[in-house]
């Protein structure tokens, strides 16, 4: 929870009325906070219990920070305690050293004040420095565990959730780990300001004491009703303020931008964002007002409690059985009982908004990845090639890793069906393969087997003879090479692009890879040769750049094993020609899987497969499927000549 700053309290009586508004201020600005998070956590909190295994599984999380909490709990203590000495100082000033006319006892009362003063200025730096240093060193270690963890789960995972939604985890849902320590801070803060506060001014009067409570129940009665209007109104806010991000997030990327000029939409997409921002400006417009209205209500409250103690209190100086400097001391505690007074108020909600950051957290840490190293997995060494799939069977997963990161409005987890049906099929080292078949055949799902990117649910792959399970997985990641119909590139430099498949490479094996990709033009002919920045996903280069730049990198890698999907469908002939050439180097003297859509692909391989419906229907040399008559044949007459004629 946010922490109102802390103002010095050892101010005369006459700046009471400022620091009590600058503190509504602030707790205004901590409610508004609060609530927006639970707008953007979209999740119900009030009347909900805390779960105690997320409570002790929080707490163990926390463990390497205990000795700073306990250290930060101890000037919390002494915090509370130094900050209530100040008006009990002023007390004494006014009835003995102004009342009695003694400078001597007059500057040594406010060297004690200034003393104080400073001692709690220091405890309070030194207290939330404390609570940073928890607090985002707990996000930083569920920062961290949340992205390991999300690397090691499959590809279907980021096939079936939602990207926003998974960065929300890892930016927002986090942010309730330092929410927790704030909020556990500020409740013992808080508990011991009012317990050390209402011990002094009993001490001073008890009738004024209990007159100044008066205005608890005013207190908590303001912040139930406003917190009710912030809440509708915080959620509001943050709807308005995503379906202004939203316009602007799909315009201003590099494909919506595209659409917007090729359509001339541009006019039309100011007036739906100028909708969107008049939106936000009246939400803001709003929760302003109601904000007002509630810092004016809480300044009301405190200003008829501060006023009752000056008259009750006058009352009694008056007769004689109160001090002066005792009612400007009382009236200052009523300005310092406001403040946690009010965050007490909500503290159970801030709480429950912590924990269930930390419950979203888990859930996502909870899920288990469907690929897994096994406890004795060895190292790959001299790799040959050689590919058995042993009666595989393979059936995309139909139940969700993590409910709450799937679209809302996804319809059941109906089975998908078998996407492979006993799949028998040897693959020599060295031997180009190219698999063919319609749409859904099972193509792509079988060259994802072999990279791991999927384990069979019946049946085994071995590489080498050996299983592809009993590999630790960065081995075989390193001994795979795959380039795709459309290669992903970062929003980076050439050079860094083709680095990433290996960071070590020297300048002459990146020379090399060059070379052998046919990007060696393209580089000589940029101003700014392997530095140029690419763009987002490459969109500054063309598709068969891109697709020779992906060879490149796989060829700086230097697998054993090749797999192509669908790497040079959709590609003019000037561009096929390169990469054709540029392919015949990643093959040379590897393992090559091959999801063929080109004529001159599949008539050099080695051997064909003809996938239907997850099975094995054919398998031989273009000529021998040619002589069949069967599958491959007809595929072979409508799409692969028919393409070629086009």
């Amino acid at each position: 929870m946010y922490r109102p700053p802390i103002y010095p309290r050892n101010k005369l009586v006459g700046r009471a009325d400022q620091v009590h508004e600058l503190a509504v201020k602030a707790h205004i600005e901590s409610i508004c906070m609060q609530y927006m998070r639970a707008a953007r956590h979209d999740l119900p909190t009030t009347g909900n219990p805390i779960n105690r295994t997320v409570l002790l599984r929080a707490w163990k999380y926390s463990h390497k920070y205990r000795k700073l909490l306990v250290t930060n709990i101890v000037l919390i203590v002494f915090g509370a305690i130094i900050g209530s000495l100040p008006p009990l100082v002023f007390e004494t000033l006014i009835n003995d050293a102004i009342g009695k006319h003694s400078m001597r006892l007059l500057y040594q009362l406010a060297l004690l004040a200034a003393g104080l003063t400073l001692a709690q200025t220091v405890m309070g730096v030194a207290t939330r420095w404390l609570n940073s240093v928890i607090g985002e060193g707990l996000i930083f270690d569920l920062r961290v565990s949340l992205f390991q963890h999300i690397q090691k789960m499959p590809i279907s995972f980021f096939m079936r959730t939602q990207t926003g939604a998974v960065l929300s985890r890892l930016n927002n849902d986090v942010i309730g780990a330092q929410n927790a320590v704030a909020t556990v801070n500020s409740v013992l803060s808080d508990a011991l300001t009012i317990l050390t506060t209402l011990f002094f001014m009993t001490r001073i009067s008890v009738p004024v004491t209990l007159i100044s409570l008066i205005a608890v129940p005013s207190i908590l009665f303001a912040d139930r009703f406003f917190g009710k209007k912030l809440t509708m109104l915080a959620r509001t806010q943050m709807q308005k303020n995503a379906e202004m991000s939203t316009i602007t997030t799909e315009r201003f990327n590099v494909s919506g931008a595209l659409l917007v000029k090729l359509f001339g939409r541009a006019g039309e997409e100011s007036r739906q964002f100028s909708a969107k921002a008049a939106a936000v400006r009246r939400a803001g417009v709003s929760m302003a007002l109601v904000s007002r209205s509630y810092s004016a209500i809480l300044g009301l409250v405190g200003g008829l409690a501060t006023i009752a103690v000056y008259l009750i209190g006058g009352r009694e100086a008056i007769l004689g059985t109160a001090s002066v400097g005792g009612i400007v001391a009382l009236a200052q505690y009523v300005t310092r009982l406001t403040s946690p007074l009010t965050d007490l108020a909500s503290a159970k909600v801030n709480l429950l908004q912590a924990f269930v950051s930390f419950e979203r957290v888990f859930e996502v840490l909870d899920a288990k990845p469907a690929i897994s190293e096994a406890p004795d997995a060895v190292e790959i060494s001299d790799v040959r090639g050689g590919i058995v799939f042993d009666d595989v069977s393979f059936s995309y997963p139909n139940t969700p890793y993590v409910v709450s990161l799937e679209p809302a409005n996804r319809k059941g987890d109906e089975a998908t069906g078998a996407a492979l049906k006993h799949i028998s099929l040897s693959i020599q080292p060295g031997e180009f393969v190219a698999l063919v078949g319609h749409s859904g055949a099972g193509k792509s799902t079988l060259s994802s087997l072999v990279s791991r990117l999927y384990d069979p649910v019946e049946g085994s792959i071995l590489l080498d003879g050996i299983n592809l399970k009993q590999f630790k997985l960065q081995s075989l990641t390193d001994s795979i090479g795959v380039v795709t119909q459309d290669p992903h590139l970062f929003h980076d430099t050439i050079r860094a692009n083709l680095l990433y498949a290996k960071p070590e490479a020297t300048d002459a094996q990146l020379d090399l890879a060059i070379r052998q990709a046919r990007i060696d033009g393209l580089v000589a002919d940029l101003p700014q040769g392997l530095d140029t920045i690419v763009g987002e996903r490459g969109y500054r280069l063309s598709g068969g750049e891109k697709q020779r730049i992906a060879i490149a990198r796989v060829l700086l890698k230097k697998p054993a094993i090749v797999i192509l999907d669908e790497a040079t469908s959709h590609l003019d002939s000037e561009n096929e020609v390169l990469i054709q050439e540029a392919l015949a180097e990643a093959l040379r003297g590897r393992t090559s899987l091959v999801i063929a859509h080109r004529l001159s692909t599949i008539v050099q391989a080695d051997r064909i497969v003809v996938l239907s419906r997850g099975e094995i229907v054919e398998m031989g040399t273009h000529t021998e499927l040619l002589e069949l008559r069967g599958t491959y044949s007809e595929l072979f007459r409508t799409q692969f000549l028919a393409r070629e004629v086009s």
